[in-house]
This record gives structure tokens, C-alpha cells and sequence, in this order.
């Protein structure tokens, strides 16, 4: 089993944004599941603040999911402590559930109504708000992921990418203040995928919402991301940082079976080749301009 002390755990001594709330805490926790395998969730300890949007990264195995089920209460730390909103979320559920969010890797079992627009007001209507309460909320999360139109369809005869959008309707349904997503990409065409980075981004600038998210769609990252932590296999978090940060440790990564983003991989190679090459770039845009200034100035040399 991978320990902490098989790799170098690396972090930055920075906050997620100076001053903001505590939201989330993950420390040094270890879970045994009944075959055998084990995760410890131990080397630096996870934080999300509120208003960030926290990625975390790791090969399949490595506890991602473990991380986020801790988080959501529904496994409890052997050892170790996990604190959401100041609780306990495997003992003090009750507390902070209505103020949180999830999307399941697997949406199919949370989509448990006939229709959409039934699956997405469920939450609303266990919470006893009033009907025309409830058509308000469903009525703005559908328009929000832009699914207003399959409100009367039956969520199982969707495509997979649709199922996605309404199960993550229904967790923004209650405008929780924290949302917790387990690979929110699987499934979503390019277009879907940047209106959610889109939405996401709006959730946590504008309403503050903190989001935590596993996903292995690596590219989307400097997208959606402004920190992220890196899961080895065992589940030793040995990377945490924007993600510029940590992309610069591809040696890392890779020790963990973690592909770099293209683009880091492309400037990696470039450095290579001309050490005047630029350090890195993380988007398209990024990319376009750091090229275009580095020809420049060797065109001035």
C-alpha cells in the first residue's frame, strides 16, 4: 500500500482566498472497506473555503470517491476527523444536509421521480416548502443547466449527458452552499462541458457557493479550478495548489498515474528543446498569448 512517505508531498503556503470561511476539513482520514483495501486520506490535509472551487485528482482507486463520501456523511472515518459547515457530517447529517448539494457518478440512482421536472422538485417538497415554492425553485434550476425543456420527459429515457444536467438541477434545486460532484464532465459534449464550467463559475463567484469535485477530465481544470489536490494511489494527497502550481509537478503525477494537462505536457516539451521557451500555460487563450510573446521576443534577438 502507497504511503505519504512514498511520495513528496507538496503544498503552497497560501490560502484558497485570504479571510474566506472554513466550509470543508478533511483530516488524516482512514477507511477500511470490507475486502481488505484501504484508503488513507493523509499527508496534507484538505480544505475547501467558501466560494472556492476545489478539484481533486488522482488515478482510479486512490480515494477520490472515499474523500467525497466522507464529506457527504455516508461513510465514517475510522480515523481521523472530517468537518463540513463546523460538523460532523456521519453524525450530525441532519444539521447541514439542506445546505448541500451532490451529484453521484452514478446520477441514475438519484433520478427516482417519473419526470424531470418531478426528480428535480423532490428535495423542495421533502423540505415541506410550498408548491408554488417548489415551481419557482424547479423553474430556475432547469433554466439554469438549460433544460427547461425536458421538464415533462422521464429522466431514464434521456441521454446520459442529459441525466447529468437534471440530477445536477436537483442538487442546485435548494441553492445549497455547498456542492459536492463526483466526475460532472462523464457523458457532456464539449458544449455542455463549458456551459457547466460556465455555471459553476458563476455559482461561486456570485452566490459564493463552494464546490468540491473529482473528476479525471484533467484538461478542464484550469478551467474550472482555482485549487486542486492530487490523491496517489492509497490515498496520500501530496499535491495541493492552484493548478498552475500543481502542473509544475509532472514528476508527481505521473509518479501517481496522472496524465499533466496537453498543454503542460506541450510547454514541458517546448522548455526542452529552448530553455527561452515559456514556463507554462494552462488555457488556449494563455497558450496564444505566451507563444506570441515568446516569438516575439526571439524575433527581437
Amino acid at each position: 500500500m502507497s504511503t505519504i512517505h512514498d511520495y513528496p508531498a507538496t503544498g503552497f503556503d497560501h490560502a484558497h482566498t485570504a479571510g474566506c470561511e472554513e466550509i470543508v476539513r478533511v483530516s488524516c482520514v482512514r477507511h477500511a472497506y470490507e475486502d481488505g483495501a484501504t484508503v488513507d486520506l493523509c499527508g496534507i490535509e484538505f480544505t475547501a473555503d467558501r466560494g472556492s472551487r476545489v478539484a481533486v485528482l488522482g488515478p482510479n482507486g486512490a480515494g477520490k470517491t472515499t474523500m467525497l463520501f466522507h464529506i457527504l456523511g455516508l461513510l465514517v472515518a475510522q480515523e481521523g476527523r472530517v468537518r463540513v459547515f463546523g460538523e460532523d457530517p456521519a453524525r450530525d447529517w441532519a444539521k447541514i444536509r439542506r445546505r448541500i448539494g451532490v451529484v453521484l457518478q452514478n446520477v441514475d440512482e438519484q433520478l427516482i421521480m417519473p419526470t424531470v421536472a418531478e426528480d428535480v422538485g423532490f428535495s423542495p417538497r421533502q423540505y415541506g416548502l410550498p408548491e408554488d415554492e417548489v415551481a419557482e425553485k424547479v423553474a430556475r434550476a432547469l433554466a439554469r443547466l438549460g433544460i427547461t425543456h425536458l421538464a415533462d420527459r422521464a429522466p431514464h429515457n434521456l441521454s446520459g449527458g442529459e441525466r447529468r444536467k437534471v440530477a445536477l438541477a436537483g442538487a442546485l434545486a435548494m441553492e445549497p452552499e455547498l456542492l459536492v460532484l463526483d466526475e460532472p464532465f462523464e457523458g457532456l459534449d464539449p458544449a455542455s462541458r463549458s456551459g457547466l464550467i460556465g455555471l459553476m463559475r458563476h455559482l461561486a463567484q456570485e452566490d459564493g457557493v463552494t464546490i468540491v469535485m473529482s473528476t479525471h477530465d484533467i484538461d478542464a481544470v484550469p478551467e474550472f479550478a482555482d485549487y486542486a489536490y492530487v490523491l496517489a494511489p492509497g490515498g496520500a494527497i501530496v499535491l495541493k495548489g492552484t493548478p498552475e502550481e500543481v502542473f509544475q509537478h509532472a514528476d508527481i503525477m505521473r509518479s501517481g498515474n496522472i496524465k499533466p494537462p496537453v498543454l503542460a505536457e506541450l510547454f514541458a516539451a517546448l522548455r526542452k528543446r529552448d530553455a527561452s521557451a515559456p514556463d507554462a500555460a494552462l488555457t488556449v487563450e494563455e497558450a496564444a498569448d505566451a507563444i506570441e510573446e515568446w516569438r516575439r521576443s526571439c524575433g527581437s534577438n
